[in-house]
């Protein structure tokens, strides 16, 4: 007797936990087994899209410039796929994360446990996700900036933290370069990153 695909993954459903019912240790379980991005919110699991090419060359361009930047300075900036817990069961997976210190404690090999910086390129399918919850979020988890390069409208908006709230320090469009106020010396070209 055959199984259908459909029959085999409906049999993996049941084994599954119930969304609103996911724990921190099932995530990572999952994680730890996927190839995919999956991201933890209030018991609830998000899969998240898989990126395509022009997101991947904005990302590209922006790791490079942000690692030429840090490293040489002792911290260290990673990108997409690494886990960031936020606080107990609410993980994230922002495109980039940076740590101005490389031996910062919240840099761990399994998931960071906090960041000075993340970067988030806006998604289609979802922008709420980057442009309201995960700036709330982070702003909650007390990261002190977070840029949002959106693809939609070709802007860079770079928000610091501000008692316990993000507060623009800039809104970057094509001539104009997007600067961080975190790293002062850190700036790229909007103009070059849309046109990855």
């Amino acid at each position: 007797m055959t199984t259908s695909a459909r029959e085999y993954q409906e049999a993996i459903l049941e084994l599954l936990p119930p969304q609103g019912d996911w724990s921190e240790a099932e995530y990572l379980w999952l994680t730890d087994h996927s190839n995919r991005l999956i991201e933890l919110t209030d018991g609830v699991i998000e899969v998240l899209p898989m990126p395509m090419r022009r997101h991947q060359a904005i990302l590209q361009l922006l790791a490079f410039a942000f690692a030429a930047y840090i490293q040489p300075r002792g911290g260290t900036s990673l990108f997409a796929p690494l886990r960031l817990l936020l606080w107990p069961d609410h993980f994230r997976e922002p495109d980039l994360l940076l740590l101005r210190d490389a031996t910062d404690p919240r840099n761990q090999e399994r998931y960071w446990t906090g960041a000075d910086l993340v970067l988030e390129i806006v998604s289609a399918d979802d922008p709420a996700r980057d442009l309201v919850r995960k700036r709330r979020e982070y702003a909650e988890a007390r990261i002190p900036e977070y840029w949002l390069v959106n693809p939609l409208n070709e802007t860079i908006t770079v928000l610091t933290l501000r008692d316990g709230q993000y507060a623009e320090h800039g809104v970057f469009t094509g001539g104009m370069r997007a600067t961080s106020a975190l790293l002062p010396e850190v700036a790229v070209e909007v103009a070059e990153v849309f046109a990855a």
